[in-house]
């Protein structure tokens, strides 16, 4: 129910949220469902997880870092956690993100430079060198490649004298997205869901505290989705995966508590924590309708959030510390578990460490001075809210019933229709900022003549052939017959429908590459290679 119209002037003769939602004048009462919106920690979690959410523990801090070197990132690494980092977070490099070894052709010139290269155990013995893993929680963003990445962390753990049943993290783990957004896929879908259901299996039983896929909304926010859309494809993906699980024995209310969920946090500050209201409220009736579950943690939707690396601009840097802040209060409004506030200078280069101590501190001043973090869901029972809250489940639950009518995600995947959906958004956004119907700070508007000169982040030059040279020490220094049985075990169980998890670990422990055990796979399963359509 909205206010009465009258001949009142107004900016725009049409004002609306991002995801195309009409915004009216002033809300009123209208029809809020209170049973849809409920109490905090009760389902469907519209209102949060937890009865006292920040009250009983605030979200985990968890800078995204990683560059260049393993020993570089592991400075910094100790860097934000001296500065109140409570979780660490490790950007990967493309070849390691791709399955190839920092000497491999293909990945010269990439070596380090969107994150840290890792080519063997000893490159993640060295990243986490002086961090205790029994005491800290790491996320790895990491897909085609999780399952090495998890077995190295496993390793080096071990080697640390802790079990594996103590250590605790995520692994991004969630290809589906890099088919439709990304694009760091190596091998064809189904060998990659395999890979993806064997690690929930694995760490069911053997990494209890682990969280086996993080399935991410992120990077499809990035590539140009609404947050409606943002919502029902990393749903889509969701029940591929689940389906994927079940399909191999497994009971959702076995896995499903260890899912969790990776989300942006954008511009349009009350569409953004209504999204992430509704997206509780989506897995909630999701994980019980659809699948049966029973056990209320499968039910409840945990997820990180990012703020929005694509609404950071090179021009006026010094914008980007306030978008980052409203983005960050949003996500804290919607009732985060754990968030990343980019720094101000990612538009031109990696964070320095200034600037990424600076978005830390814009976490710790929100959680510490803002007061937001006093009462649980404070926004819950406003008008617009809920409405928009509504609004963005309905548009998102038709997105998942039009996927459903192509076959499932997978197949609305490879017909092209979700990349398709996706590129068409990305460009009607583009064409309002062009248009100046969408205002930029500093881009489109208020510009300013003189460039801004901020320090950034340079790779050092010597990172690429020092890291190839460690690599050949190592490969020089390990015991071949070793490697060679363990990779050639690893063959057979791929041919196989064994667990591949044990396999990995001992490949890994052996020190064999992450670009010789990639091998291994791309020579049993083939790799993926995207269909050109005009």
């Amino acid at each position: 129910m909205t206010a009465p119209t009258d001949n009142v002037r107004e900016l725009k003769s049409r004002f609306e949220s991002d995801s195309g939602i009409p915004i009216d004048r002033c809300y009123t009462a209208g029809k809020i469902h209170q049973e849809e919106v409920g109490v905090p920690g009760e389902f469907p979690f519209t209102r949060g997880i937890q009865p006292t959410m920040y009250r009983g523990k605030l979200w985990t801090m968890r800078q995204y870092a990683g560059f260049g070197s393993a020993s570089e990132t592991n400075l910094r690494f100790k860097y934000l956690l001296e500065n109140g980092q409570t979780g660490l977070s490790v950007a990967f490099d493309l070849p390691t993100q791709i399955g190839l070894d920092s000497d491999h052709t293909l990945a010269s010139g990439e070596v380090g430079k969107v994150g840290v290269a890792i080519d063997t155990l000893q490159d993640m013995e060295t990243l986490f060198d002086g961090i205790p893993l029994d005491r800290v929680s790491t996320s790895m963003t990491i897909n085609a490649t999780a399952a090495i990445l998890l077995a190295m962390y496993i390793a080096v753990a071990k080697k640390q004298g802790v079990p594996a049943g103590r250590i605790s993290g995520t692994v991004q783990n969630d290809i589906l997205k890099e088919y439709i957004a990304r694009g760091t896929y190596i091998y064809p879908p189904k060998f990659s869901l395999r890979l993806i259901t064997d690690i929930f299996a694995y760490c069911q039983s053997e990494v209890p505290n682990w969280n086996t896929i993080s399935i991410s909304g992120y990077h499809i926010r990035e590539a140009g989705s609404t947050a409606a859309q943002e919502l029902a494809f990393t749903f889509g993906n969701a029940i591929a995966y689940v389906e994927a699980a079940v399909s191999s024995g497994l009971d959702i209310d076995s896995f499903g508590q260890r899912l969790s969920f990776f989300f942006n946090a954008h511009n349009d500050f009350l569409e953004e924590i209504a999204k992430f209201r509704a997206a509780r409220r989506m897995w909630a009736k999701i994980a019980q309708d659809r699948f049966g579950a029973k056990n209320p943690r499968t039910m409840m939707l945990r997820f990180h959030a990012q703020t929005a690396g694509s609404s950071l601009t090179a021009q006026q840097p010094d914008n980007n510390v306030v978008r980052v802040t409203l983005q960050a209060l949003a996500a804290i409004l919607g009732g985060a578990q754990s968030l990343h506030t980019n720094s101000k200078d990612e538009a031109l280069s990696l964070p320095t460490a200034d600037a990424a101590r600076l978005a830390l501190r814009t976490q710790q001043i929100i959680a510490h001075e803002s007061g937001v973090v006093n009462t649980v869901d404070p926004l819950g029972g406003s008008y617009a809210i809920e409405a928009l809250t509504d609004s963005l489940e309905e548009k998102a639950t038709g997105y998942l019933r039009r996927i459903d009518s192509l076959g499932g995600m997978l197949a609305a995947i490879e017909k092209g229709w979700v990349q398709k959906e996706i590129q068409e958004a990305a460009y009607r956004y583009q064409r309002a900022i062009e248009s100046k119907e969408r205002i930029v700070v500093g881009v489109n508007e208020f510009r300013t003549e003189e460039e801004q000169k901020i320090p950034i982040h340079v790779v050092d030059p010597s990172l690429e052939p020092t890291q190839v040279e460690n690599l050949r020490r190592v490969r020089a220094t390990r015991d071949d017959s070793s490697v060679r049985a363990a990779l050639e075990t690893l063959r057979r169980a791929a041919q196989s429908d064994e667990n591949l998890m044990p396999f990995i670990l001992s490949a890994v422990e052996a020190y064999a590459s992450i670009g010789e055990i990639s091998d291994v796979f791309r020579a049993v399963h083939g790799e993926f290679h995207e269909a050109l359509t005009l």
